[in-house]
């Protein structure tokens, strides 16, 4: 498994695999991504931002802000791709460190 921190309101677009653009048809299923229950709070930039879960098959995946949750859209990105997923060991560094608060959510 492979691991992404996303922000808070962004959400997944295009998902690539090893072959080029996640193709659902031809793989007979959509990539599995999973949001985990846990996510940090970063305090010095207000900041929150949830564990994603994927399969070792995706490579990178676009992220975009939910345009629908921002106030001023044209002040913001339009999207990102995330080429380098961590692993289990560099989330838990990641958690360990001091500038961040851990926190779990029993609602999802």
């Amino acid at each position: 498994m492979k691991y992404f921190f996303l922000t808070d309101g962004w959400t997944i677009g295009r998902v690539w695999g090893v072959g080029g653009l996640w193709d659902e048809a031809l793989r007979r299923r959509p990539p599995e991504i999973q949001q985990m229950n846990l996510c940090i709070w970063d305090q010095s930039q207000q900041e929150k931002m949830w564990l994603y879960r994927v399969e070792d098959a995706v490579l990178m995946v676009e992220v975009k802000p939910d345009l629908t949750q921002l106030n001023h859209p044209s002040n913001n990105i339009g999207q990102v791709v995330l080429t380098r997923l961590i692993t289990a060991e560099q989330v838990l560094e990641r958690l360990g460190t001091a500038a961040t608060e851990c926190q779990m959510n029993k609602n999802l």
